[in-house]
């Protein structure tokens, strides 16, 4: 144990670096303040992290542009676009293809018999094939082609479906006075870019629960990294107490997080992607951090060992965002509507929650670290 005349300086860990600075005496608030600074100090100086900030920053920065590639394996037809060719065949060949055409959106090609379609669609000539029949009962008989492994199948089959949808709209439309009740009638969506909902759903999630996990982890190695250099033993020897130590370091931690969600809102932005409340959003993204990185000190505390905290840490996220996920309320939903400026009470009441649960995490943490004993 070492004797407190000894000091803490970069001699006696290498955690802590080269620098000259002591603990200061005078209060614990600052004693907090510079192990923050030292944490994030630290965090300059490891590639890893600074490459994932980085690898951040660029999706943040460049979001329109990506938006291209990443909309086309949510949603392919938004991105590539419609006008493929869909050969029809069949004894209602005729009425099909002139819904299909009226449409305006597919080029549709009409065959005699099915051998001649199949040989155009084999050739190439067209992009899909439609085989159609109408029943006794009124009803068709659509058989659908589409090419097999190839990279257009996917923008084929979405347009596919989309041309099927428009004629099961306008087949319901022709035989609406078959009808003995009138339907319900539905409002009108408003129209919206394709690329909104991949924007607010599934980008802007990403960007600010991703600090979150990133946090956490770091935050797990912080405390298993102090245990196995032995610097937590010397921290020990200074006015500071454990508690107000893993303090330091989890405000570090936290702070980082709101931090770059605010950078991702405001180049997102500047992109062209409206932020309805930034406020909430920060405020929900802030407590969630809150209690991942107390999860991973909490764990740190308990496990001691890196890889043993590291794996329960990763399986309890896991479950968390699992968990979570299947709320009808969650969090990423949450972010998502409030982003939209579609959020209602439930969203606003979901934020102020979060901040209660991250309040008795935290304060569950800190009663763990006075109890810990190195």
């Amino acid at each position: 144990m070492a004797r407190p005349d000894d000091g803490v300086d970069g001699s006696s860990a290498a955690r802590w670096g080269r620098s000259r600075h002591r603990l200061p005496t005078r209060a614990s608030r600052s004693g907090r303040w510079l192990v923050a600074r030292r944490e994030l100090a630290t965090i300059r100086r490891e590639k890893t992290i600074v490459l994932a900030l980085l690898i951040q920053l660029f999706i943040a920065a460049f979001s329109s542009f990506l938006l291209v590639g990443l909309v086309s394996l949510y949603s392919p037809g938004a991105v590539v676009g419609s006008g493929i060719a869909i050969g029809v065949t069949g004894s209602a060949a005729g009425p099909v293809a002139a819904d299909l055409s009226g449409d305006g959106t597919w080029r549709v090609v009409t065959y005699d018999g099915v051998p001649a379609a199949r040989a155009a669609f084999k050739a190439g000539r067209v992009d899909a094939l439609l085989v159609v029949d109408e029943l006794a009962s009124g009803r068709l008989a659509v058989q659908a082609y589409v090419p097999s492994q190839s990279i257009r199948s996917t923008v084929v089959v979405v347009e596919l479906r989309s041309a099927l949808q428009s004629l099961e709209r306008q087949r319901r439309h022709a035989l609406a006075g078959r009808l003995q009740r009138p339907p319900i009638p539905v409002p009108d969506v408003p129209a919206a870019p394709s690329t909104v909902g991949f924007t607010y759903t599934v980008l802007l999630p990403l960007l600010v629960f991703l600090p979150v996990f990133i946090s956490g982890s770091i935050a797990a190695d912080a405390i298993t990294e102090e245990l196995d250099a032995g610097t937590l033993e010397l921290l020990r020897v200074t006015p500071l107490s454990v508690v107000e130590i893993v303090d330091g370091k989890l405000l570090a931690m936290v702070l980082l997080v709101p931090a770059q969600a605010a950078t991702w809102l405001g180049l997102l932005a500047l992109n062209g992607t409206r932020i309805a409340h930034p406020v909430a959003i920060l405020g929900l993204v802030t407590a969630a951090a809150a209690v991942v990185v107390a999860l991973g000190i909490g764990l740190a505390l308990r496990l001691g060992d890196r890889q043993s905290a590291q794996l329960v840490y990763s399986l309890a996220v896991i479950v968390l965002f699992v968990v979570t996920s299947a709320l009808p309320a969650s969090p990423a939903n949450a972010v998502a509507r409030l982003a939209a400026g579609s959020a209602g009470s439930t969203s606003f009441t979901l934020v102020v929650g979060y901040v209660v649960v991250a309040v008795g995490v935290l304060a569950v943490v800190r009663r763990l670290a006075a109890r810990t004993a190195f």
